[in-house]
């Protein structure tokens, strides 16, 4: 007779009498019906306690008070992929029964059967419904005998009613074989499996099939059908809107914070978007440069110079350096796209980005302060200052302040504060009025400051202005593989420097492009599906073409795209336009930015590096409310270790920390020790409710697995079974001595339910848990399991596990029927402890 106490996590189990007699009384009124084979003649206390009696009546006003609540599934319930085992069906019952137990006339049934339909290929919903294991209402709850599964139902292969599962193999005579299908179209000998897509087109009559794959990995043959001239006014508006606020910005990425020719940064607007056009799939999305990764750009060209490999004042080996990067960059991660990397973006948490990317934003302001208070020919006089850390140039801004030239402060400062009170008034305005979105102020501000430097001749008085602009090689756009052998030493030198540039540019794409959607709406484009791998292989492309011309590395810009969708660009001809404005500026209009004043183009960086830390408060924030501390002290290390270093640690670190996090969290076996609520038949994790005074049944121990079993969680899943075994938790420190009784050990019942996916190390380490637990003559019993026939169900038998823990019949619908097994009596079943000793390790 099995008894129970009050908490799995005790370490002795006292029986409640006074449930348990209660249970007893209750179950004389029960239903008299047929027992398995496997269950004992004379229920248990235990399983009166919880089989509690219902007449139809009290099942009605049950039903009535809890229509329309809705509760988690619980370990009691049987999995929708298993059946019990050893479940005969009464030949002479003839009633018809749902899963609830009810009784419904086979009447109404039909004619549900045959009003329901399924949305995806509008064929008969086939009910499964299979002759009751016994007679009368079925008042049983969780142990009630359960329907057999049917060897054809829509469970088993592929139904055909778009339910996924592995389609027919076409065979010599064009039919199918094997479940539904099968018997619908005949059998025939298998040749080829067909794939599913395959044989959904050749069911439904698609025959266009290759026009199908051609418009989904090409976007451009998709929407360039559905444009029309209500796009182009849109397209074109917003296409010179970018442009006078983000040409000038290309501008000051290249000078300022990747130091090479100006004109390189240009390059970035003229193929990386038209590219994107025809290989993107966000529609409204703009590629571009960006501060941060113009800034490792920059780090890699003065890293190279510091090392000897490049000449400091060589600014065409610096041009090709930066196509060296950018290519890399763009090999990486169109190699991710081919290989269906799309998660990668997930791999860098929250803290570090946003510790990586204040981190930035600080050493821009830091940077740009230099030139801006004129101070840029000082600091290169003094050596070593523009390749020291931030502290350092706060340092040498403290010391030299005195020597700055006011009418370079004048004109930066002038610059930053209208810019950015038009910043400020946009973002309260546009929502009233949205035509404030086409103000140009940046360009108005270049305009007007390059015109006034020229009539007024403020270069002569010392303002720093950009000169001329142009190829150093007399072509406009110079072609220069950046893979060639001799750039080997560059390439090494910018190999982590590139991944990183591709995976922050990636993540900022994913979040620009997630927040656009696919531009589905009045006038949008429709039909075209966000990809993140075809995102990856779009991007790839760009940049792999951009290096080709020494292009600063490109990626989607929230903002950009921001401004690209409120001032009316709903499809990617946009990004043609803005390509085609910047080929005619590359031809025609560069002598135009020759008084452009460095410092105007210096606090627009600044603007973007300040749009770069201000999102740092509202999370640091958050993280303290929810005293998220671990989260705040990565930010903080990897802040510190940027500004205070370089951005090569703070990388290091930062991309060091995350893989760590995320390989702990991976690896660590998520394994529950569950017990009854009591006066119920669920099962719930006892460390996660340990208020409930949850149940637990003498001499079994529940064990719930949630998660699929790889290599990597395997590893020290031995280790949290000997504490659940010892302590009834695995949160003990394995220091203390036993506290659970070896006596409630004896049946070990693994919910598997959550095992969707298992490879070879998980299932060999599963097979010696197995073992050795019989060895020792502990009885294991799995429920939930997969279905038969299923590949992780065909792991168990090739593995030995279904026949070392007893075949089939260890493996059950739901913890209610592996209960009512372990009380079956085996002849010399004796049990030995498992652990083999009274302590942990």
């Amino acid at each position: 007779m099995s008894s129970r106490g009050p908490s799995p996590l005790a370490g002795s189990g006292s029986s409640v009498n006074s449930s348990r007699n209660a249970s007893m009384g209750q179950h004389q009124h029960q239903h008299q019906h047929q027992h398995h084979d496997h269950a004992p003649n004379t229920p248990s206390g235990l399983r009166a306690s919880v089989t509690l009696a219902r007449s139809p009546e009290d099942m009605t006003s049950h039903q009535a008070t809890t229509t329309g609540r809705k509760t988690a599934p619980s370990s009691s319930e049987p999995s929708p992929n298993t059946y019990p085992t050893n479940l005969e069906a009464d030949p002479d019952t003839e009633d018809e029964h749902n899963l609830d137990g009810h009784a419904q006339e086979p009447s109404d049934l039909g004619s549900k059967i045959a009003n329901e339909t399924t949305a995806l290929l509008r064929k008969p919903f086939e009910f499964v419904v299979g002759t009751p294991a016994h007679g009368g209402p079925c008042n049983h709850g969780t142990f009630s005998p359960r329907l057999e599964s049917r060897a054809d139902s829509m469970r088993s292969g592929h139904s055909g009613y778009g339910f996924g599962g592995s389609p027919p193999r076409r065979t010599g005579s064009g039919e199918g074989s094997g479940g539904i299908l099968g018997s619908m179209f005949g059998s025939g000998r298998a040749s080829k499996k067909m794939s599913t897509t395959s044989y959904l087109a050749e069911r439904h009559g698609i025959t266009n099939t290759r026009t199908m794959y051609l418009t989904y990995y090409v976007p451009f043959f998709a929407w360039i059908r559905q444009y029309r001239w209500v796009h182009l006014q849109g397209d074109l508006v917003a296409a010179l809107t970018m442009a006078s606020f983000y040409l000038p910005m290309a501008l000051s990425y290249a000078s300022n914070l990747a130091h090479v020719p100006p004109i390189n940064g240009l390059y970035s607007f003229v193929f990386n978007p038209l590219i994107y056009a025809i290989l993107g799939s966000c529609p409204q999305m703009v590629v571009g440069p960006e501060a941060a990764g113009s800034l490792l750009v920059g780090s890699v060209i003065r890293s190279s110079v510091d090392s000897g490999k490049s000449p400091e004042y060589d600014e065409a080996m610096h041009a090709r350096i930066a196509g060296v990067v950018t290519g890399m960059a763009g090999a990486a991660i169109f190699i991710a796209g081919l290989t269906r990397l799309g998660f990668l973006d997930s791999v860098l948490s929250r803290p570090f980005l946003r510790g990586f990317i204040s981190a930035i934003g600080f050493v821009i302001v830091v940077d740009q302060l230099i030139p801006e208070l004129g101070l840029a020919d000082l600091a290169e006089a003094h050596g070593g200052v523009s390749h020291g850390s931030s502290v350092d140039k706060l340092r040498f801004l403290f010391e030299n302040i005195q020597h700055s030239s006011q009418i370079t402060a004048t004109v930066a400062g002038v610059s930053f504060v209208i810019i950015m009170v038009f910043r400020e008034m946009k973002k309260r305005l546009q929502p009233r009025y949205p035509g404030v979105a086409y103000i140009p102020d940046r360009f108005l501000v270049v305009v007007l400051s390059a015109v006034l430097t020229w009539q007024l001749r403020w270069d002569l008085s010392g303002l720093e202005i950009l000169g001329e602009v142009k190829s150093r090689t007399g072509n406009p756009f110079p072609f220069h593989w950046p893979f060639k052998a001799a750039h080997m030493k560059h390439i090494q030198e910018a190999m982590g420097t590139s991944f990183l540039i591709a995976l922050l540019g990636f993540f900022e794409s994913s979040v620009a492009a997630k927040s656009l959607g696919g531009g589905d709406g009045k006038d949008g484009i429709q039909g075209i599906a966000l990809s993140p791998n075809r995102e990856l292989v779009a991007l790839g492309v760009a940049n792999l073409v951009g290096g080709c011309f020494c292009a600063l590395p490109a990626f989607g810009g929230y903002g950009r795209s921001k401004v690209n969708a409120s001032t009316g660009g709903k499809t990617p001809m946009s990004s043609i336009f803005l390509s085609l404005i910047t080929i005619i500026c590359v031809l025609f209009l560069l002598p135009a930015f020759h008084y452009l004043p460095k410092a105007v183009l210096s606090s627009m960086i600044t603007v973007v590096a300040w749009s770069l830390i201000e999102e740092a408060p509202h999370d640091i924030m958050f993280f303290i409310r929810i005293r998220g501390y671990t989260e705040l002290g990565l930010m903080t290390i990897i802040f510190a270790a940027t500004i205070f270093y370089s951005l090569t640690l703070g990388i290091a670190i930062g991309v060091g920390l995350s893989l760590v996090s995320v390989i702990k969290h991976s690896t660590r076996p998520r394994i529950q020790i569950l017990g009854r609520i009591p006066g119920t038949n669920r099962f719930e994790n006892a460390e996660d409710n340990p208020e409930e005074n949850l149940e637990f049944i003498d001499g079994c121990l529940i064990v719930k697995i949630p998660e699929p079993l790889t290599f990597a969680n395997t590893g020290d899943l031995k280790n949290r079974l000997r504490r659940l075994e010892l302590y009834g938790t695995t949160s003990a420190h394995p220091a203390l001595p036993r506290v659970r009784s070896p006596e409630h050990n004896k049946n070990i019942i693994f919910d598997i339910h959550g095992v969707t996916g298992l490879d070879g190390s998980g299932t060999q380490v599963l097979e010696e848990i197995v073992r050795k637990y019989r060895d020792r003559g502990v009885r294991v019993f799995f429920t939930r399991g997969p279905a038969e026939g299923t590949p992780i169900y065909e792991l168990f038998r090739r593995s030995g596990i279904l026949e070392i823990c007893g075949g089939k019949e260890h493996f059950v619908a739901d913890v209610g029927e592996a209960l009512r097994l372990t009380e079956q009596e085996v002849g010399d079943y004796e049990y030995a402890n498992f652990a083999g000793d009274e302590g942990g390790g």
